[in-house]
């Protein structure tokens, strides 16, 4: 397949499987943001568990560009007929292709399936390698006549490369805390930096949990044991199922995430009387020693939660007020939340633009988008400097 440059050869691979496992690492290291959920035996585990797979509309491709035999490019790409798991809303768009007599699926997705984290999607050793994965991206879903393409969740360079080939560039608003240098001391330490009413009420919420009996133990990696594996699955699962759904992500998932990616996950499970009844799971980028003084600061990404048993204020204490205690603990500079909530702006989380790139094959709609995502851009700037002005901190000079 032609890329416009002559020294790339592309192929087109019907599962992750097919592509050598250290080659794709590789690939992925070299990312400036690079995060666990891009590795080789992550997106693996998608598919091998059935979780991501053509049975759950998440049909699977990989496009890898190779210069002299090395793979230099490559990235997930899935051809959906729905938009579910994305985060990214376009099901108005499907409305408008399906009022005018068009259809709008199956389309093409190049993301993490069910994971709003931002970072590299187009894996590249160069900005050039990266702009040809583009060209070749947009040149194979016009060749299977894709109504539309869609990169979520990118970084910068993706979204760089994306708006150099004409694709439509559209954000969205999440919500991170940072470790601010040189880092706190302690728990305590970060909350003498909050506003007194934002550090009074985190203080009254851990209290309602604490007052119920509620005690907390963590564990991470190989110390994780079956019976905990176990535990936080019915938790997740259960989330779901209160909401009518079943759960995104099948066991095997998670028994695959134990034995190969051990390391990058961190679990809390909350205990009353000697019975556990919650629990959350915290994915890491990396060990934060490793990482000190790095170009890479490491990251905790706040992902899976559930409960068997109410307890007020317990969502607060397990999925924000333990990580990110842990992270200030053991050095970890970010903690990424997840998608929306601007509760937790009240937890100390701060709004971050997210950015993804859309291509739509259809003149007439790809105009009608740009001009949309024009006016909805204003809206995000505008939300944005609004949320900026809510900050959860004390004003600096403020003795409050």
């Amino acid at each position: 397949m032609p890329t416009g440059a002559i020294d790339y050869v592309t192929r087109v691979l019907p599962s992750i499987a097919q592509v050598n496992p250290h080659a794709w690492d590789a690939l992925v290291h070299l990312q400036s943001d690079a995060s666990p959920f891009m590795q080789h035996a992550y997106l693996h585990a998608m598919d091998a568990s059935a979780s991501a797979c053509a049975a759950t509309g998440w049909n699977p491709r990989v496009i890898t560009l190779e210069r002299a035999g090395e793979l230099v490019a490559a990235c997930a790409l899935y051809i959906k007929d729905h938009s579910y798991g994305e985060y990214v809303f376009d099901w108005a768009w499907a409305n408008a292709y399906q009022q005018h007599g068009l259809a709008y699926y199956p389309k093409a997705v190049v993301a993490v399936p069910f994971t709003p984290v931002p970072g590299a999607r187009l894996l590249a050793v160069d900005a050039n390698a990266r702009a040809a994965l583009v060209r070749a991206v947009v040149a194979w879903c016009e060749e299977q006549q894709l109504s539309s393409l869609h990169l979520l969740f990118t970084s910068d360079n993706d979204a760089q490369a994306c708006a150099d080939a004409g694709l439509m560039l559209r954000h969205t608003v999440q919500f991170h805390w940072t470790n601010s240098a040189p880092g706190y001391a302690d728990f305590d330490a970060f909350l003498a930096t909050m506003a007194q009413d934002k550090r009074k009420k985190i203080r009254q919420e851990r209290r309602k949990v604490a007052d119920a009996g509620v005690v907390f133990r963590w564990s991470r990696g190989a110390d994780i044991s079956d019976a905990d594996w176990d535990f936080f699955y019915r938790c997740y699962e259960r989330t779901y199922l209160e909401h009518g759904n079943a759960p995104y992500l099948s066991r095997d998932f998670f028994t695959r995430m134990q034995a190969e990616l051990a390391n990058n996950w961190l679990l809390f499970v909350a205990e009353k009387d000697g019975r556990a009844i919650a629990s959350s799971l915290i994915a890491l980028s990396s060990d934060a020693a490793k990482n000190r003084g790095g170009a890479q600061p490491p990251v905790a990404y706040g992902r899976y939660w559930g409960a068997l048993e109410r307890v007020d204020c317990l969502h607060f204490e397990a999925c924000y007020y333990q990580p990110l205690a842990w992270c200030i603990a053991h050095g970890y500079q970010r903690f990424e939340g997840g998608a929306q909530g601007e509760h937790k702006m009240a937890r100390a989380l701060l709004p971050v633009k997210t950015t993804s790139g859309h291509w739509l094959a259809h003149p007439a709609f790809a105009d009608a988008v740009a001009r949309f995502l024009e006016r909805e851009g204003a809206g995000i700037e505008d939300y944005l400097g609004d949320l900026q002005q809510r900050s959860p901190f004390k004003p600096r000079n403020s003795g409050g």
